[in-house]
Formats: structure tokens, sequence, C-alpha cells
């Protein structure tokens, strides 16, 4: 059961139980700085070095070869085939959905004004190995990629113990038109993507989830230009529920991300206490019956039971923790909807799992975890493009726009900036006069 139990804390406790598990990051940048110093250094020979040391494999090549895509297609069952292409079809609507049109407005007369999308050039995507294939990982990474109109896709993930990469992964990456696949995870795989390597081009702006050391090297790749889609760390999962939440349902959705790893936290947000104890004793009947139980177990001890009678304190607490995943368990969930200010992505109801967005409903799961979702949201098509401005101004519009601008200008002391328009408007007035 979840033992760290909050029954009725006052706001200014808030804080306190809002903290994560502690991560050691003693000398964490120093490690991340030494791999990406190997690998401008050294290139592909450090990554298989790195590979055999971490990954206890020895490889000729980091690249996974056409006829590797050839074997994972067959390796895989035709049934899974199907769940991917029903994911990917429902990701698609929803990622399409989000397309936005040019901007195109006259902010004044001869003033015209255009915004446009367009794809970062070269992206790469991280896709974490470990304890678990996520191979969902790839279309919600590789899909909006694709629509943001990104000219290349690359992608990183570690190779298992017989130097390959789980079928499932290469399958969806090649399905989803990834361009190229690499064996090479941890930090040493972000230093790749972000320096280039022999084998590995260097990309724009790096994506997925990963460990500590994966999270610190994306950060570390901005020192070189390199963008990150955001700090994303282990799994968590807040789960609001009242009267009208189904202790069975509940319990179930904690333990699909508990079972994530060690590292991951839940939270049960009841509105009353015998709520809690029921799902609680439903956890503890379900928990034995998985067979990630052992890591599953170990999360539980990151994880809290807190009970707040109050909505609208309930509702506080939910703002100030900042869940990656908020699941309304409850069938008044339309009344909660205007609170929620800070949260990944919600899932709203009795029959709503997280687990259905974390594989085929359509949204995404790349989320911002660690509180993060206060001022970051996840992954969309937006974030593999960027917003560029256009402006044209004519004559008649430098002559209406003209004063307003030398009048700024001047005032903050920027005198080229105004001469700028006085010299066309100059150039106007001499025209106009003969």
């Amino acid at each position: 059961m979840i033992e760290n139990i909050f029954i009725e804390p006052t706001r200014d406790k808030f804080k306190a139980i809002c903290q994560r598990p502690k991560k050691d990051e003693k000398d964490l940048e120093s490690i991340v700085s030494s791999v990406f110093d190997r690998v401008k250094k050294e290139g592909d020979k450090a990554l298989l070095d790195f590979t055999e040391k971490f990954d206890g494999v020895s490889l000729a090549t980091v690249e996974v070869s056409a006829e590797d895509g050839k074997n994972a297609e067959s390796a895989i069952s035709d049934s899974l085939k199907l769940a991917i292409g029903v994911a990917k079809e429902n990701i698609e609507k929803f990622h399409r959905a989000q397309l936005t049109s040019v901007v195109d407005i006259e902010t004044m007369n001869g003033v015209r004004c255009q915004q446009k999308s367009v794809g970062i050039e070269r992206v790469g995507i991280y896709i974490p190995g470990g304890t678990a294939p996520l191979f969902s990982t790839v279309l919600m990474l590789a899909i909006p990629a694709q629509l943001a109109g990104c000219q290349e896709i690359v992608l990183c993930s570690p190779p298992d113990k017989k130097g390959s990469i789980h079928p499932a992964i290469i399958y969806t990456a090649r399905l989803c038109g990834v361009d190229k696949i690499y064996k090479v995870g941890g930090a040493q795989a972000i230093a790749a993507l972000t320096l280039g390597t022999e084998t590995i081009p260097s990309v724009n702006k790096v994506f997925g989830p990963g460990n500590q050391y994966v999270t610190a090297a994306k950060q570390f790749a901005q020192k070189y230009g390199v963008g990150m889609d955001m700090p994303a760390g282990p799994s968590e999962l807040l789960v609001f529920a009242n009267e009208t939440g189904v202790p069975e349902f509940i319990a179930a959705d904690l333990l699909s991300q508990a079972e994530h790893g060690i590292d991951s936290q839940v939270i049960l947000l009841a509105t009353n206490q015998t709520l809690a104890n029921e799902v609680n004793n439903a956890l503890m009947n379900q928990l034995e019956d998985l067979p990630r139980k052992d890591i599953a177990r170990e999360a539980l001890k990151n994880s809290k039971t807190i009970v707040i009678t109050d909505p609208n304190l309930a509702f506080d607490f939910i703002n100030e923790y900042g869940p990656e995943h908020l699941i309304l368990a409850c069938e008044d969930y339309e009344s909660y909807i205007p609170e929620i200010t800070n949260a990944g992505s919600v899932f709203l109801g009795n029959y709503c799992p997280e687990s259905a967005g974390d594989y085929a409903s359509g949204t995404n799961h790349t989320l911002p975890t660690d509180g993060w979702a206060k001022c970051y949201n996840g992954v969309n098509v937006d974030s593999f493009s960027r917003k560029i401005t256009f402006q044209e101004i004519s004559k008649q519009g430098i002559q209406n726009i003209g004063k307003t601008v030398m009048e700024m200008a001047n005032n903050e002391m920027l005198v080229a900036h105004a001469k700028a328009v006085e010299i066309r408007l100059n150039v106007l007035n001499t025209e106009e006069n003969g």
C-alpha cells in the first residue's frame, strides 16, 4: 500500500508534500561533460566503447541496416502491427488538427504582417531501452515531426545484450518515416546527436525521455546550440477521486505508472478517508498479479495518499504539484475542469485510463514532469517547428507608420533606428514634391 498518508494538510504544507523523489545529481554535469568531450574527439569509437561499457555488448557499427528493418517487420506479430496502426491513425488525426494556417493581416493601411510555421530541418528522437521497449514513444515523436515538415528524423535507442534494438521500435520507426536509426543510448547518444560523428548526423533539436543522464545531456546540448523538447524525468501520476470514483479502476491506474520505474511517483488525492482505504486495499490485491510488481512496490515507497475534503483546496494542491498526468476519477469531472491550471495531460472520468493516452487515444505522452507542467506543455506539432514572421510595408505604409516608429526610437535614444525611417520618408517627400 501507499504508506505516506496526509490527512487534511493545510496549504502551508503543500510545498513539502509536493517533493519528488530525490535525485543524486552529484557530479552529473561533469560526467556528461566528459562524455561530450570524448564523443567530440573520438566520434564513433567513443560510442562503441561506451556501448560496450554501459550496455554490455560489443558492436561493429551503431547503424541499423535495411536488413535489420526487414527482420524487425517479420519479428513482431500481426496483432501488434494492427494495434500500432490504429494508434498511429489516432495520433495522426489529433496532431494533424494542430496544424495552423498562415497568419496574414494588414495591421494598418500599407503595413502587412504574416506568420508561417516551418519545420525544424533535422531532429533527433531518443527512445529509452531499459526495462521496457517504448515503441509507443516513436509514434509520439515521429508523427508530429513528419506533420511539421521536418526534413530528417534521426532515432537513437540503446541495444540489448544481443546488440539489437527491439524489433517493435525499428518497425514503428520505419512505419513513421524515420530516416536513420542508430543503436546507441545514454548521454553518449545525446552527445552524438548534438555534435555529430562519422556515422550519426548532428541535429537541431533533441526529443524524448530518459534517465537523469539523458536529461542532463539534453540540457548540456543547449550549450552547443541544439534545442531540447523539455526537462523530462521519471513518470508521475496524480489521481483526484471523490465518492463517485471506482477504487479498482483507481488502483489499476496508480499501478500503471508505478510499474514504469522505481523512481516513478503516484499520488492519490481523495476527498474522503473511506475511498482512500478502499483504493489502497485494491492496490495491494492487484499488485501481486503484476510481472513488474517489484518495480511497482519500490515506486510506491515514493508515493503518497492525501485526503482533502474541500475540492477547492484539493485543486490548489494539484496546481501546486503540477502533475505530468492527472486523472479526474469521478462522474462530475466537467465541473472541475476550470480549476486545472497546471498539468501535462488530463484524463476525464472513470472510463479514461492514463494508459489510453500513453498509447492510442491520440494525445501525446511526451510530457513535462517534476513540476515543469507549470511552464512547459507536452510535445505537439509546434514543438517540431518554428514560427517565422514577415512584414511588408508599402510607400503608403511607411508614411502611415513612420512617425510612430521615429517617436519611439528617438525616445529610446536609438537615433539610427529613427534615421532608417526618416531617410525613406525624405525620399518619398522629394518624389511627391517633384
